[in-house]
């Protein structure tokens, strides 16, 4: 009997993890600066920090999607990673130097 019951709470606490995680999933989509694809696997690698579980940037859009677990992150945190790869984001710029070292096809027009 002690078998059975633990065979049948395992899925239960499986579902009760998946709920609560599901209550705080967020998606939401903001501009980053850039140009090709290039820029799109360097934005995106950048984006997945740990309570990320999907990123991807539109590339003719400047558009990047991003869903994430708001209990752990933050939106900013992600956009904030973004401009240190590089990519202006917003409020988040990044610096002259690293803007500096991408590659001549992913220098976009800053403002």
């Amino acid at each position: 009997m002690k078998k059975i019951l633990s065979f049948l709470a395992l899925p239960l606490s499986i579902f009760a993890t998946q709920t609560a995680f599901g209550q705080s999933v967020k998606t939401d989509s903001f501009t980053v600066s850039g140009n090709c694809g290039m820029c799109k696997k360097r934005i995106e690698k950048a984006a997945l920090i740990p309570g990320v579980t999907s990123a991807v940037w539109d590339v003719k859009a400047k558009t990047m999607t991003v869903k994430y677990d708001s209990a752990t992150v933050k939106k900013d945190d992600v956009r904030k990673k973004i401009a240190q790869a590089g990519h202006d984001s917003g409020p988040f710029k990044a610096t002259d130097s690293v803007y500096q070292n991408l590659p001549g096809c992913c220098r976009y027009e800053r403002n």
